[in-house]
């Protein structure tokens, strides 16, 4: 009997974050533009208001493929709050405990943006003329000192401040 506990555990634990992924909710934090693909110049499929409730469908980059009453698409990630203002759940609780959340009454907020994905790598291409338009956008210390003179710019010196003991 012991072991069937066990394997229950195991399972709800492997199951639980695709369960809490499927139905996950969140809110505008402020008004955006949503967009039929993850690039700030796509073509816009609505928008959403501040404190707008949204269903967050999946991730890529630094968007969010969302779905709302009126539109669906993809809107910048620190644009939207994750989670629904409820008063709590117990599939909250048990995912706070998981990452170490519960009772530490500590907010943690980080947002991830890793670049390329491993399909767009796999494919990538060496081209020549973007290294080299890569490269023309460099410039000499003279040249750099020449631009922060002409705009005004002076160098301070300042002593780093010290360790709080």
């Amino acid at each position: 009997m012991k072991t069937y506990k066990i394997l229950w555990l195991l399972l709800a634990a492997l199951f639980l974050p695709v369960v809490s992924l499927a139905a996950e909710t969140g809110s505008a934090l402020k008004a955006d533009v949503i967009r039929k693909e993850p690039y700030s110049d796509a073509k816009k499929t609505g928008d959403i208001a501040r404190g707008e409730k949204l269903q967050i469908l999946g991730k890529k980059g630094a968007w969010l493929n969302v779905k709302t009453t009126k539109a669906g698409g993809w809107v910048r990630l620190l644009s939207v709050k994750r989670g629904a203002a409820s008063s709590g759940s117990q599939v909250k609780g048990v995912l706070d405990v998981a990452s170490g959340r519960a009772g530490t009454g500590k907010v943690v907020a980080t947002t991830g943006v890793r670049g390329l994905n491993e399909e767009e790598l796999k494919n990538a291409k060496y081209s020549e003329v973007e290294v080299k338009k890569l490269e023309s956008f460099t410039i000499t210390s003279g040249q750099a000192q020449q631009f922060a003179k002409s705009g005004g710019l002076k160098a301070v010196k300042f002593n780093y401040l010290s360790e709080p003991q």
